[in-house]
């Protein structure tokens, strides 16, 4: 933690203005945050983003919109944090575009105040986003799990979520860990198609098929 309590974070940052790049990172710093990486070229951010992992990507719109939108794109693509994308005016169309290429959050000319402020704004935001998408796959699981049960018991939805919810407490397991089990479970047990019988060679290169069996 820093001295007045600010989380320090791994920053990266990028613009296509080298004075607003240098300008950005004496903020940052000043936040009591690392400036792990200040990137110009697009062709070099995707990998940059990849080789340090920041905790939060800073974008600021330079002279070419579309530079900043490839450079949030690369980025956005290689990240497992929020991009945040800086304008010093109101853009609404750089903005709808900017969201469309994966954007979390957008700030217009902040103070250094308000700029940590939108940064813990759009982490929280980013974490709880995070939380539903593992809650929506894990709704799913269960559901599939379900469905598996319900056709192999022939029981109805409830009574399958009951026999979950019952192996998960015998067994101290998390009822979508025991769901994800009897799916693998169910595709290791699904049987394979029998492949078709290769033919016999006879001699003088004829071919026989294997026998079957009589007709009734």
């Amino acid at each position: 933690m820093a001295e007045n309590g600010v989380e320090h974070l791994r920053v990266l940052i990028a613009n296509e203005r080298r004075d607003r790049l240098d300008l950005l990172a004496q903020v940052v710093a000043g936040l009591g945050h690392e400036v792990i990486a200040r990137e110009i070229d697009v062709k070099e951010v995707g990998a940059v983003t990849a080789r340090e992992d920041p905790d939060v990507a800073l974008v600021g719109l330079g002279v070419s919109s579309e530079h900043a939108l490839e450079l949030i794109g690369e980025i956005v693509r290689e990240a497992s944090c929020p991009v945040i994308a800086l304008l010093a005016a109101r853009d609404p169309g750089y903005v709808h575009e900017a969201a469309k290429r994966g954007v979390f959050a957008y700030i217009v000319d902040a103070s250094p105040e308000e700029l940590q402020s939108a940064i813990d704004i759009t982490l929280q935001r980013f974490t709880e986003y995070h939380s539903l998408q593992g809650a929506f796959g894990r709704r799913s699981v269960i559901e599939q799990a379900k469905g598996i049960l319900m056709a192999r018991h022939v029981i109805d939805s409830d009574t399958a979520f009951g026999m979950l919810r019952e192996h998960s407490q015998h067994n101290g397991r998390k009822v979508a860990d025991v769901a994800a089990a009897i799916i693998e479970s169910h595709r290791l047990l699904v049987p394979r198609l029998a492949e078709p019988s290769q033919p016999r060679e006879l001699a003088g290169g004829q071919t026989a098929a294997e026998p079957t069996e009589p007709a009734v």
